[in-house]
């Protein structure tokens, strides 16, 4: 691939160099936990999170788990996250703040390994609204009632911590990869294994000027790589947590507002993770849907002729399971037909990703069975066992998603805006990124 690059800094393309707080000691498997938003139905799992931290210095001090967002002693909850921020600083549990990248390796239960620079980024170059042409543009559609209740927990808190993780378009694997190959050779930063049984992970500074002229450099080349005909730059992809980067974005307009004169303030800026979407350790999982209360064949002549399909019925589940992963454009339906379960291959040409094309003509189809006076419902399904159960039930039709085309993921977002939500997953639960890195926030 030929680059013609005009050199941009590191603040040209919304990055920013953090000074990143690690404690002392670091105990990886007591202070890491995962993201707020997994297991949001699993008080269980967070309890035992508790039993493990025990007592000790740990991330779960100074988060809000969603599973605990509609208790009536949310406020409580947030004023001792913010008093124990406060207190994890003044009391030295920290080592001095260091100014730097860090590259970061983390291998998941699974046996992936993940590769990860974080860093800082501008919120003045992210936008989440539809058909942006930020620097950083959201991946799924942005839900505006779930920004204001994360907004009182990041509002003045002492600290920040990341679970967002933004894909950057590197099939050559020179930005994450690159720097990972320069300082893999250095000692780490920390290293350990991840509570809940959940992997192990190891991260290195990127601090050196040789280092950081390497990153800005990458940078410079995907930046050009990826620049658009009407010479936007499509740099980053939110793939995880981009309402807690919304969130970031609504404080920092807020900050704003009540100081213009702070042009340069830390809230200005939000931690993440890059994270290349070639990389081998990051797997797209299609997120299936199950319809109750339809007429499948209707359902099925409908998706035809919308997407210009062709339906071919196959003998068993198996054989529609390995059809619909072999292409990134089919779909398998599953349901009963005169007490006989049923299954269908639609083979569509799409080019852009799959669901952006399908969840539309199924969000038509709905509001034509509701009009009409029925009551269909869709739900959103992880793993085709499940959908293939489901699809034994009466009234259901089960759709099997193909795999997610890296390839098309960021021109489907360029020319179509954001995916709708429940388009894809970004590995297992316990593979989200866990809390490590913090920074001075408020």
């Amino acid at each position: 691939m030929r680059y013609h690059i005009n050199m941009k800094t590191f603040e040209e393309m919304g990055v920013k160099i953090p000074e990143i707080l690690l404690p002392k000691n670091l105990d990886v498997e007591t202070w890491s936990v995962v993201a707020c938003d997994q297991y949001t139905q699993d008080r269980d799992y967070w309890k035992n999170v508790e039993n493990t931290a025990n007592g000790k210095p740990s991330t779960l001090n100074i988060i809000l788990p969603e599973v605990y967002l509609n208790d009536a002693d949310k406020e409580q909850r947030i004023k001792k996250i913010r008093s124990i921020m406060k207190e994890y600083i003044e009391s030295g549990i920290f080592d001095s703040p260091e100014k730097e990248f860090v590259y970061v390796e983390r291998t998941t239960a699974y046996g992936r390994v993940r590769h990860g620079l974080v860093c800082a980024v501008d919120l003045e170059t992210y936008e989440w609204k539809p058909f942006s042409k930020a620097l950083i543009r959201a991946t799924e559609a942005t839900i505006v009632e779930r920004i204001p209740p994360r907004m009182e927990i990041r509002r003045n808190a002492p600290l920040e911590l990341p679970h967002i993780m933004l894909l950057v378009n590197d099939p050559e694997h020179i930005l994450v990869e690159g720097t990972g190959d320069r300082v893999r050779k250095n000692e780490t930063l920390y290293a350990g294994e991840m509570m809940q049984n959940s992997g192990s992970i190891r991260g290195w500074a990127v601090k050196s000027e040789s280092d950081l002229e390497y990153v800005k450099t990458s940078l410079n080349k995907l930046a050009a790589a990826n620049t658009q005909q009407d010479g936007s730059i499509f740099l980053f992809a939110v793939g995880d947590g981009n309402h807690s980067l919304a969130t970031a974005k609504a404080v920092w307009d807020e900050y704003k507002a009540a100081h213009p004169e702070d042009k340069e303030s830390s809230v200005r800026y939000a931690l993440v993770e890059i994270v290349n979407i070639y990389d081998s350790g990051l797997t797209f999982e299609p997120i299936h849907r199950v319809l109750f209360n339809t007429d499948s064949k209707a359902l099925i002549s409908k998706l035809k002729k919308d997407l210009l399909g062709e339906e071919k019925e196959l003998s068993s589940a198996e054989e529609l399971k390995e059809a619909v992963k072999k292409s990134t454009a089919d779909f398998g339906f599953v349901f009963m037909d005169e007490d006989k379960q049923k299954y269908v291959l639609l083979s569509t040409k799409i080019t852009d990703l799959a669901v952006s094309r399908l969840q539309p003509a199924l969000d038509e189809y709905l509001t034509s069975e509701k009009d009409s006076g029925k009551n269909p419902e869709i739900d959103y399904i992880h793993g085709d066992a499940e959908v293939l159960r489901l699809g034994n039930k009466a009234g259901a039709t089960g759709i099997l998603l193909p795999p997610v085309a890296k390839d098309s993921f960021f021109g489907t977002i360029s020319g179509r805006g954001p995916l709708p939500r429940k388009s894809f997953s970004m590995g297992e639960a316990d593979e989200k990124r866990f809390y490590l890195e913090c920074r001075k926030l408020f």
